[in-house]
């Protein structure tokens, strides 16, 4: 069994650097385009389908078939597309706090009013920005000032316009098994949103006691439910 991992938005794939190292199986974290390795490409006018075959080039040339697919929250509306392009490789998805709108709808009109209005005041010319006070007051609440730097080193520009497409969810419709992780002490997607993202894929439901950023804050507890999944031994709903 592998891991692959879908960062969220206005992140790279270094933003799982702390995780990675404690998962015992092979793993490929991908860069959406626009970041990262793919930093090249203009964020005007991306698309969500651009997203999943980038990171289903990287799981084609890696070779890798026995798949774990990890989501974290953007990566929620990625992940779907990736299952529909790839739906022999994967094998079970995780989700992280992950963002799964109903489906045909837009991300937006999924989050906090709040944080929408935020971003809305952050976007210049389809691109929009997260800055030290957001990362620390949204992404990082429960992380001290090395995990907060730790986010800021990794956190990019993103693309307006994948917050305002509609999202297609019929790759979810794969049987396989899912998980999706809830983190408790979320001030970007909250609880309750979470929970209704969990009903909407059908996904069985962990806890952990964490700010949004869990793969950097709470790694150890983040790697002990993957770990534990890919030989088939989490209980559904068990909290930590």
């Amino acid at each position: 069994m592998s891991f692959v991992l879908l960062h969220g938005a206005t992140c790279t794939a270094g933003i799982w650097g702390r995780l990675t190292p404690l998962l015992y199986s092979e793993v490929l974290a991908t860069d959406l385009p626009g970041r990262g390795s793919r930093a090249h490409t203009d964020l005007r006018g991306l698309t969500l389908d651009d997203c999943a075959r980038a990171a289903a080039e990287d799981i084609v040339h890696s070779g890798i078939t026995d798949i774990t697919l990890v989501a974290h929250s953007f990566g929620g509306v990625v992940a779907p597309r990736v299952m529909a392009l790839l739906p022999d490789r994967i094998r079970q998805v995780v989700l992280l706090s992950a963002v799964v709108p109903p489906d045909r709808t837009p991300v937006v009109n999924h989050i906090d009013a709040r944080l929408k209005r935020s971003l809305e005041e952050r976007t210049v010319d389809g691109v929009y920005t997260f800055g030290a006070d957001a990362c620390r007051n949204r992404l990082c609440t429960d992380g001290d000032d090395d995990q907060v730097q730790f986010v800021l080193d990794h956190l990019v520009n993103d693309a307006a316009a994948l917050l305002t497409e509609a999202v297609d969810l019929s790759g979810y419709r794969l049987e396989v098994p899912r998980i999706y992780i809830q983190l408790a002490q979320d001030w970007s997607y909250a609880p309750r949103l979470q929970a209704e993202s969990a009903q909407r894929t059908g996904a069985d439901l962990v806890t952990l006691n964490s700010g949004h950023m869990a793969m950097v804050t709470i790694p150890h507890q983040v790697a002990d439910i993957l770990n534990r999944l890919a030989f088939n031994a989490v209980a559904p709903g068990a909290a930590a």
